[in-house]
């Protein structure tokens, strides 16, 4: 144990002595690690936070669309294209066949809304929604004051509206009291019956710029044609038969579209944990870009590091055949020099890992994610640190310690 200590103790003496080389080197393999630390812990923080959002919905909740949500490109791109839109009268239908087992909620949203009030207004970048009075049962979205849409405001097309915490600042700063306000979106007039509870941003989008109206009203007033593509939101009541519930959903929709025994699905049909699937694929390349560059990096460090260990056995030619001359053994200088290798790239990696958290999870805040540590990534640069430094640290070991005592003590 003591002479594990004096290894590492002569290490940092090492390091101190060459105060410029060791400040380089450092910073070579920090930059490395950080890469690789950066791209975890942020594609983490971000998968974790996604995930939350999804388990929200309910784990008994699955969405048909007509294209994916997430598409990682590829030919399948013309395929979704030339599928029929989801139509506001196919949303009906499955709503009417599917009444007896599942909740169906419809919608349809565009972004790029004005929204006025008197002499106030917001920016263009409001998001529509068009809903029905299902929606908040299939959604996380929770209404702060007044009410949530009925069935009667679908049905008889009422023009009101639920309106999120970003606009209410905007045009109504000093102004509490907003139900039954009319305010104009895109000059047409709604009459404000409720307010969304506020939810913050999520990945640098804010989730209250936002305002809720009837789907028929989206559908005629702000949709170029009745035929707008729905998205359709379905939740079981039954979670025990989720399985065969949306066994019989799909076979609804296959009906309601007219499609054959032999045609597949020209829908698409996503549960929470697919999505949640298809988005750690997304974010894993991110992952896979942080961790080849942190490669790429690490090789060049290594590379440094053997250049500067040579150097270093150089420069203690005499200290080495000191060492040989009174007993030491070849192991115990291969040791040395290696220990040195590794405490060198131990601090780069710690101190590459620390700023790598640091910086991913602070973006991760920044653009609305959960701040959180991934001790798999922590351990990964820090086991990689250990590995650059044993395979940067050997040759120039073995190197020192095949010396010749008496040659190494005439060196100048």
């Amino acid at each position: 144990m003591e002479k594990f200590y004096d290894i590492i103790h002569q290490a940092f003496d090492s390091i101190r002595s060459q105060k410029l080389r060791a400040f380089f080197t450092l910073l070579s393999i920090a930059i490395g690690v950080f890469a690789i630390t950066f791209s975890g812990s942020l594609t983490n923080s971000i998968d974790s936070t996604v995930n939350a959002q999804i388990e929200s919905l309910g784990r008994y909740t699955f969405f048909i669309t007509k294209v994916p949500a997430i598409q990682m490109g590829g030919n399948d791109w013309f395929k979704y294209r030339n599928r029929p839109e989801i139509s506001y009268r196919q949303y009906l239908d499955l709503q009417e066949k599917t009444e007896d087992y599942a909740v169906v909620t419809g919608s349809a949203k565009s972004t790029g809304f004005t929204v006025k009030f008197g002499d106030l207004e917001t920016d263009p970048d409001v998001t529509l929604v068009g809903t029905d009075h299902n929606f908040f049962l299939t959604s996380d979205l929770e209404i702060s004051n007044g009410r949530a849409l009925l069935q009667s405001d679908i049905e008889f097309n009422k023009n009101f509206a639920i309106v999120g915490n970003d606009i209410l600042v905007k045009i109504f700063p000093n102004n509490p009291d907003v139900i039954g306000k009319e305010i104009k979106i895109d000059n047409k007039p709604f009459t404000i019956i409720g307010t969304l509870k506020p939810k913050g941003a999520l990945l640098g989008q804010s989730q209250d710029n936002i305002i809720i109206i009837p789907l028929s009203q989206f559908l005629t007033k702000f949709s170029s044609q009745w035929e707008q593509d729905v998205v359709l939101i379905v939740k079981a009541n039954n979670p025990v038969e989720f399985s065969y519930i949306l066994d019989e959903t799909i076979g609804q929709m296959r009906i309601i579209r007219n499609l054959k025994p032999w045609q597949d699905n020209n829908f698409e049909v996503q549960t929470n944990e697919s999505l949640s699937d298809q988005f750690g694929s997304l974010t894993g390349y991110l992952t896979y870009f942080g961790v080849f560059s942190g490669i790429i990096a690490l090789i060049a460090a290594g590379v440094g590091i053997t250049n500067i260990m040579l150097i270093t056995v150089k420069e203690r030619t005499r200290e080495i055949g000191i060492r040989k001359a009174v007993g030491a053994k070849k192991r115990l200088i291969v040791l040395q020099f290696v220990s040195e290798t590794i405490v060198l790239t131990l601090l780069g990696g710690l101190f590459g890992t620390i700023f790598g958290v640091v910086v991913g999870g602070g973006l991760g805040i920044f653009v609305g994610t959960s701040f959180t540590i991934s001790v798999k990534w922590v351990l990964i640069s820090l086991t990689i640190s250990v590995l650059l430094g044993l395979a940067s640290g050997v040759f120039p070991a073995y190197k020192a310690a095949s010396l010749d005592p008496v040659d190494a003590l005439r060196y100048e």
